[in-house]
């Protein structure tokens, strides 16, 4: 029997991700009084998967977002677009149904919901935002605006 489970409650944290909304209390189930004593266990099962890694990459052409979701479906997944410049991917993963007669040995999958947002350049076409998902990697791909170049006229010296 492994003690981790038990100890941080089936989740996993991050502490040196200064992004992660997962907060573990390490006093949890114990008699005592703790700052999240009074948060609703639906805000910590939220927070259990909130930190869904995503990479954002930039190109001469387009801003690219890649999001690990194993597991999850496009059709539990939403990319939106708030306040014109602010790109906001979230989703849910459901818990898996428990049977009376389970027994569970180790639970270190993440459920919940997560929600990242992203404040894009003025140079993004958020107009043209295009978006795919394939074997739990979600792609988005936010066209840039080209750059004019200034242009340059060679003057001809007289002498």
């Amino acid at each position: 029997m492994s003690l981790i489970p038990s100890i941080f409650g089936g989740r996993r944290s991050n502490v040196f991700d200064p992004f992660s909304l997962d907060m573990w209390d390490p006093f949890e189930g114990f008699p005592i009084s703790s700052n999240l004593a009074n948060v609703p266990s639906s805000v910590r099962e939220t927070s259990a998967f909130a930190n869904a890694r995503i990479d954002w990459k930039e190109t001469p052409e387009a801003h690219i977002f890649k999001a690990d979701l194993p597991g999850l479906k496009k059709e539990e997944v939403k990319v939106e677009v708030e306040e014109g410049k602010v790109l906001q991917i979230s989703g849910e993963r459901s818990k898996e149904q428990e049977e009376k007669n389970d027994q569970w040995h180790r639970v270190e999958r993440s459920s919940g919901k997560f929600l990242r947002r992203f404040r894009l350049p003025e140079n993004a076409k958020m107009d043209q935002l295009k978006a795919s998902m394939e074997n739990g990697v979600l792609t988005v791909t936010v066209p840039k605006e080209e750059v004019k170049k200034p242009e340059v006229k060679a003057i001809e010296i007289s002498g």
